[in-house]
């Protein structure tokens, strides 16, 4: 049974290589697609043409691609994702200083929406038809159809400037102490959360719904067994099955998502870092930075099927 999950996971990883190779490729053209030139925006706007010239010549800008791809991949091969054009400092300098910010929001708003939306799925599901359920899927509908950055904007102009419970922006390190690093992420966490309970909502009352249907579930009932003890005891963990799946996709979400988020809050994490790499043309931080994101996505789908595999037998011994 080890040796086909340690297989399974060795396949996993051989096939990370290639996408990871492909996210390389298709960020470094698509970055040189975009206009404007790094050269110009570090020269400054009352830079001559030599001056430029000679800024593209250090930067190795004036190489044609497919040169400036090699010569980045043969870096990438050594562990070298390189420097940042505008920040002067290693790529993952500036990752290191900002990625704990970005992983303490998604894990603090991961643990917002992983209770939530399981417990209000599961709630939906068994008073199916009622109230309940409609005001469940009524609030999970809203939930991924407001605009975030709107749903922000309005909770620190409520929570923050009029009622004054929570920071309006900023980030304090947890050297500062919890309660400081909490009450600093408790609102954009929130925000962030908010649009993933209701798709975690929805997938859980669907499974939920399935599970109940079943003959083992109808054979507990009928033994006398309680409503909510046969939830819990025999149809909980089937139903995690397929939202275990769904943890992954909403933990990739949540790191996305915190690019609005961080900008909304002025959180020092990698997504407001990544926006203003993109705004001044930094290549090397945006390709390196979306490169370790990308990495990052892999080990989040790894982690998810160990955890599939330690919830479903049959993925075990299938």
């Amino acid at each position: 049974m080890k040796l086909r999950v340690l297989r399974r996971l060795v396949l996993r990883l051989g096939q990370a290589v290639p996408i990871l190779l492909v996210v390389a490729v298709v960020t470094f053209f698509l970055m040189h697609l975009l206009p404007g030139d790094p050269a110009a925006i570090i020269a400054g706007p009352e830079a001559g043409a030599e001056a430029i010239e000679k800024i593209r010549h250090q930067l190795g800008l004036d190489r044609s691609l497919p040169e400036q791809l090699a010569l980045w991949l043969f870096h990438l091969a050594q562990g070298d994702f390189g420097r940042s054009i505008v920040l002067n400092q290693s790529v993952l300098e500036a990752l290191s200083e900002r990625l704990p910010v970005t992983v303490s929001l998604t894990v603090v708003s991961f643990a917002i929406t992983i209770p939530l939306g399981i417990v209000a799925g599961v709630l939906a599901a068994r008073f199916r038809n009622t109230w309940l359920d409609s005001a469940v899927m009524f609030l999970a509908l809203v939930g991924v159809s407001i605009p975030g950055f709107w749903v922000a904007i309005l909770s620190v102009i409520l929570f923050s400037v009029t009622l004054g419970w929570l920071p309006a922006s900023g980030y304090a390190p947890l050297a500062d102490g919890v309660r400081p690093w909490l009450l600093s992420l408790l609102q954009p966490a929130a925000m962030l959360a908010l649009f993933q309970i209701g798709f975690l909502a929805r997938m859980a009352r669907s499974a939920t719904l399935d599970v109940l249907d079943q003959d083992y579930i109808r054979t507990a009932r009928a033994k006398g067994v309680s409503e909510w003890r046969t939830i819990a005891k025999h149809a909980f963990r089937n139903t995690l099955i397929p939202v275990v799946t769904a943890t992954g996709i909403i933990l990739s979400l949540l790191m996305g998502g915190s690019v609005v988020i961080e900008q909304v809050f002025a959180l020092p994490g990698v997504g407001r870092l990544i926006v203003q790499a993109i705004l001044t043309r930094d290549y090397p931080l945006v390709q390196g930075t979306l490169l370790v994101l990308a990495f990052m996505f892999v080990g989040i789908n790894l982690l998810v099927d160990v955890i599939y595999t330690w919830v479903d037998p049959r993925v075990r011994y299938g």
